[in-house]
């Protein structure tokens, strides 16, 4: 059963009625509400190659819109025409104008991909890896002006595996994200939305994009955070270091106590098993996998180690 099957498959709760959806983001939100008998009246598709883009395009025609700017009169009075009963927006990248928002009779709601108030903005998957969080989740929220500050109408969580990079952690949530949305849009449609209530804004992190700075690997630090700073960054844009004069990303490293004691934070060697390893502030951390900057050349545990021995 694929992932869309599996989905489509979920019961849906008795007593629900149609609600025509104005709807911002990827395609598959789209077509799993559409299945559920929602009338999607738009849909602004936020990535060309998204998946499921042909079939909402089969399905929808010229309803769909790639990349469109909502926010001048002109757009705005198009989409009031349509009379959407609710705006919904998932992995919409933009911040959607407050006119636009004010559209849905029912009102406008989206799901963010951790638990709000914690890792607001443009990549919280990156900073709860990075930050040593146990477990993350989504969050079902109204829409409002600012990005992911709504009041909250539902969550589920998840438990972080200290494996996970950022795609992998991106893609488990994807399940409980499009379930959430499912969900509460059918609360709406039974006429029994979730009660909203005011995200604590004392527990409030923000979460951009990682810096060029950020992502500079610095030795000086202890072993497990810079191994989470490698996982939090992997596979894309990924956390960098120098060797041989060469910019070499780490996608995959771990900890480990078994490294030449004379060592200086920086310092690289390879073991007699053929793993490079590097001293970092406490430890010293086993480059397993990475990849070249010039020409995007992948390296596994082996190059790796040739590179270090290279720069001797």
């Amino acid at each position: 059963m694929t992932f869309e099957s599996e989905l489509s498959a979920s019961p849906r709760a008795g007593g629900t009625r149609s609600l025509r959806l104005l709807y911002f983001g990827m395609p598959l939100g789209a077509l799993l509400l559409a299945g559920d008998g929602h009338e999607i009246v738009y849909a602004g598709i936020s990535r060309d190659d998204a998946p499921g883009l042909r079939r909402l395009r089969r399905q929808l025609g010229d309803r769909v819109r790639m990349r469109p700017d909502p926010s001048s009169p002109e757009a705005v009075a198009r989409l009031a025409a349509l009379e959407p009963d609710l705006v919904v927006s998932w992995f919409w990248t933009k911040r959607l104008p407050r006119e636009v928002l004010a559209l849905g009779r029912r009102g406008a709601i989206g799901v963010h991909p951790s638990l709000l108030p914690r890792h607001r903005g443009a990549d919280p998957f990156f900073w709860a890896i990075d930050s040593g969080d146990a477990e993350t989740g989504v969050t079902a929220h109204l829409l409002d002006e600012r990005y992911d500050t709504g009041d909250i109408l539902a969550t589920r969580t998840l438990s972080i595996d200290p494996s996970w990079d950022a795609w992998t952690l991106a893609k488990k949530l994807d399940r409980p994200s499009l379930a959430l949305l499912r969900e509460v849009v059918a609360a709406y449609a039974r006429g029994e939305p979730p009660k909203p209530r005011p995200q604590d804004e004392r527990a409030a992190t923000q979460a951009p994009a990682p810096t060029e700075d950020m992502l500079e690997i610095r030795w000086s630090e202890p072993a497990e955070t810079i191994a989470r700073r490698i996982r939090a960054s992997a596979p894309w844009p990924g956390a960098f270091t120098e060797i041989g004069g060469e910019t070499v990303v780490i996608l995959r490293a771990r900890p480990t106590r078994d490294f030449p004691r004379a060592l200086e934070p920086g310092e690289a060697v390879v073991r007699a098993d053929g793993t490079g390893v590097v001293r970092t502030g406490d430890a010293a951390l086993e480059l397993l996998a990475g990849r070249r900057e010039e020409g995007d050349v992948e390296l596994d545990r082996k190059a790796l180690a040739e590179a270090i021995s290279g720069s001797d």
